[in-house]
């Protein structure tokens, strides 16, 4: 198998992201597969400090600004993280991508996707994952799920028809790329989840970088 591989995970606040990803790194660890794990936002220094920032129930940031923030840990963390371990041959597992911002400052808070999707591009240099696993969850179930872990969040503290809104922009943005995207029910049991995620991981470390589905490098 060829590393080289770049994963992200994405879903609905409690929809096991963070449980799935470790999983997959203990296989890929079994596998010999050199990898590096990592999260938006954070990663980095600086974007640890912006997350604090994000993250923090008691500020009131409005959703231009709140954009803005996660692109700038993105580009730290693309820089100084992910284009490094991939120029390396390494697979590069995150929590949380791009695809969150359109998700949740597109689809759930209203900004123009067309003007997310360009900065995107260009903090990024147009790097994509080669595969996005979405786990799909209810929102009502996720924060429930959510809230069994402690005090909320920020995020995790927005009304349901915010979240209702982040879900349906997860499934379009799916829809829009299926060759990149594998959906998952995260209701599934959890070990038939790390299957089927693994499945997906091996059938692209397969490959040669030319032959997957989603270039690391891409315009779109």
């Amino acid at each position: 198998m060829t590393p080289g591989l770049f994963v992200s995970f994405e879903g609905p606040e409690g929809a096991g992201k963070s449980t799935q990803l470790a999983r997959l790194a203990a296989r890929l660890a079994e596998a010999g597969v050199p990898h590096v794990v990592t999260r938006e936002p954070g990663g980095t220094p600086l974007g640890t400090r912006i997350r604090e920032v994000l993250l923090d129930p008691l500020l009131n940031i409005d959703p231009l600004p709140e954009f803005l923030l996660y692109s700038a840990s993105r580009a730290q963390l693309v820089g100084n993280v992910i284009c490094p371990a991939l120029a390396r041959g390494e697979a590069v597992l995150c929590d949380r991508y791009a695809d969150s911002s359109l998700a949740y400052q597109g689809a759930g808070r209203g900004l123009d996707a067309a003007f997310l999707a360009a900065l995107t591009r260009e903090v990024t240099g147009g790097l994509v994952p080669d595969l996005t696993v979405l786990l799909d969850l209810d929102p009502a179930l996720g924060l429930a799920r959510a809230a069994s872990r402690g005090q909320p969040d920020r995020l995790e503290r927005a009304d349901l028809g915010f979240h209702g809104r982040v879900r349906a922009g997860f499934l379009a943005l799916a829809a829009q790329a299926p060759q990149r995207f594998l959906v998952l029910d995260a209701t599934r049991d959890p070990g038939a989840l790390a299957d089927a995620i693994w499945q997906a991981v091996r059938d692209r470390l397969s490959r040669s970088p030319a032959d997957r589905s989603s270039p690391h490098l891409s315009g779109n």
